[in-house]
């Protein structure tokens, strides 16, 4: 080959590998744009880069604090509940199920409660204050929602009064659910002795902790008389129950056994939040306190308390026995009504069995339109399947009952939803007794009576963009 020929594949391929590299570095320091303009453009491309980086290591980092099941836990039902020997769990009024319920809860029924349904602001608040203002040795109280307003101030003036007159005055509310309660509110109560604590606050070291609150609502006065339900330190609370802005709710006071577990459930919280264990008789029942077990109207009761565990939950399997052990009547109102699939079947399976199913829920008055979304979207399988559905219309109804074959009744904490089976620690309030079985089966009658059943035919006619909805709702009904 001619030496011109040489040199015109030399121009052609470009210069060597290191005639390439010296010319990018000679561009590089010396920048068409100039060094200023380059500067800016190299800070943008690292900021970019930084940006991009935060959003891909946040998501990672919050996992790996918090961990996936605390983020997608699903309800464990497979493995909650197996079949028994013929056809399944007892009923509810066979001596095998309280057997069955220790064995699934580890509650055990005692007999020698008095136990009443309390309705509303109006038949809940009078009786509570009063039993506050009597307190001779200890009050303890646990919330999770808590706002400033007159709920709020006449709780803090009789605790605040009881205090001085020389009663122990605990006061454990959950950091999410009062967290608008203003410093100077607290202030008053600890300058009148009251000591009070806040259950997990949030921390950037105990992010695993952060999405698992305390739902629980319980008053213990003189570890004798007990309060539970739905019930929160909020204006919303007072009132009927059938007006807007006053919401629906269902209660329960009671004496006798089950209080200590109630009462229980409180110390092992106030241990958490505080690093305290409170101990000592004056949150027991008086040892001269007589007994109520051969009492007119004492009922066979227990308190169960659900932690957040990770295998599955006493408020699952709570919930798992009580709705397979139904024979006739199934009656559940529930103000969050998301079910995860294995609760949908088992409640489709009641129906089909021949038990009359029903459910009351919130209707378009509710306050969480996203869960109702989601909840809608489980009623054509269940609707299929017989079970029957009301919503309730005047206000947004919240409480959470339970009504099996008349005499099995549960007066709870929980939603039927994966928050409260999975996440929240709760408590439930379990009675087996005919006579407040009763009391309760005509409240929910009541309650139809403002509800509007939704039938499959109309149900199936919706909308796509609300069918759309649902669907978008459901994919984040985990969570709800």
């Amino acid at each position: 080959m001619s030496g011109t020929g040489r040199r015109e594949r030399t121009r052609r391929e470009g210069p060597p590998h290191g005639g390439r590299l010296r010319a990018r570095l000679r561009s590089a320091m010396q920048p068409d744009c100039g060094w200023p303009e380059q500067l800016r453009r190299i800070r943008r491309r690292i900021g970019c880069a930084l940006a991009v980086l935060a959003v891909v290591s946040v998501p990672v980092v919050l996992f790996a604090l918090a961990g996936l099941p605390h983020a997608f836990r699903e309800p464990l039902l497979r493995n909650v509940l197996a079949s028994l020997p013929g056809g399944g769990p007892p009923a509810v009024g066979s001596p095998a199920f309280a057997s069955t319920l220790e064995l699934l809860t580890g509650a055990s029924l005692a007999a020698g409660n008095r136990v009443e349904w309390l309705e509303n602001g109006n038949g809940t608040f009078p009786r509570l204050w009063a039993d506050l203002a009597a307190a001779r040795r200890s009050i303890t109280v646990q919330v999770y929602y808590a706002q400033p307003g007159k709920v709020a101030d006449e709780l803090s003036r009789i605790l605040g009064e009881r205090s001085r007159a020389g009663v122990h005055v605990y006061l454990l509310y959950d950091a999410l659910g009062g967290r608008t309660l203003p410093a100077s509110y607290l202030d008053r109560l600890h300058a009148s002795g009251v000591e009070t604590a806040a259950f997990r606050p949030a921390r950037w070291f105990a992010l695993d902790r952060a999405n698992h609150r305390t739902h629980v609502r319980g008053i213990v006065i003189d570890g004798t008389v007990a309060y539970t339900g739905g019930f929160g330190i909020d204006d919303k609370w007072l009132g009927d129950g059938r007006r807007p802005g006053q919401w629906r709710e269902t209660n329960a006071r009671f004496a006798g056994p089950a209080v200590t577990r109630l009462q229980g459930a409180f110390v092992a919280q106030w241990a958490e939040a505080t690093g305290t264990l409170l101990v000592g008789d004056h949150l027991l029942p008086a040892t001269a306190a007589p007994t109520l077990a051969h009492q007119a109207g004492a009922a066979e009761a227990a308190v169960i308390f659900s932690p957040p565990v990770t295998g599955s939950t006493t408020a699952e399997r709570l919930l798992a026995l009580s709705i397979a052990s139904a024979r006739r009547r199934l009656y559940v109102t529930n103000a969050y009504f998301v079910p995860q699939a294995d609760y949908v079947r088992l409640l489709v399976d009641a129906a089909r069995r021949g038990v009359d199913v029903r459910l009351l829920t919130n209707g378009p008055r509710g306050d969480s339109r996203l869960t109702r979304l989601a909840g809608r979207s489980r009623y054509e399988t269940l609707l299929a399947g017989g079970v029957r559905i009301f919503e309730y219309e005047p206000t947004t109804l919240h409480a959470k009952t339970m009504l099996v074959d008349g005499r099995w009744c549960a007066v709870t904490t929980m939603n039927f939803d994966n928050r409260s089976l999975a996440y929240n620690s709760e408590v439930a309030l379990v009675v087996r007794d005919e006579r407040l079985g009763a009391a309760l089966e005509r409240s929910f009658e009541q309650d139809l009576g403002h509800a509007r059943e939704v039938h499959l035919r109309d149900f199936r006619d919706r909308g796509w963009r609300t069918r759309l909805l649902e669907r978008g709702a459901s994919a984040v009904a985990g969570l709800l």
